[in-house]
């Protein structure tokens, strides 16, 4: 399987394109129709809790570590940018992974 829409291998891991619905009813991480990557969090886009909400979500559905998360763009807004550190092969192999799971 290719890599998705949202992934793009780096030198030094993968970053990934998300769209993120701060104030949600509930917490959930989906692909959306487009091929993208949606996140649903139920914390407020206020001083940053959204953003860490976000990456504790992706690195609790992935199995990673939070601190090999950062916002690489879009902080402040809801289609963000993450890098996130590691061998990007086993990286993207994992989330691909995610992906066939939820397909």
């Amino acid at each position: 399987m290719a890599d998705p829409a949202f992934l793009r291998r780096t030198a030094t891991g993968v970053t990934i394109e998300v769209r993120v619905q701060p104030r949600a009813r509930r917490t959930a991480l989906e692909k959306s129709p487009d091929g993208g990557l949606k996140a649903a969090v139920t914390a407020p886009a206020e001083d940053g809790k959204a953003n860490a909400a976000v990456v504790a979500l992706l690195a609790a559905e992935w199995h990673l570590p939070r601190s090999a998360f950062d916002v690489m763009k879009g902080a402040a807004a809801r289609d963000k940018v993450l890098s996130i550190s590691g061998e990007p092969t086993a990286l993207a192999g994992r989330i691909v992974e995610w992906v066939r799971a939820h397909d």
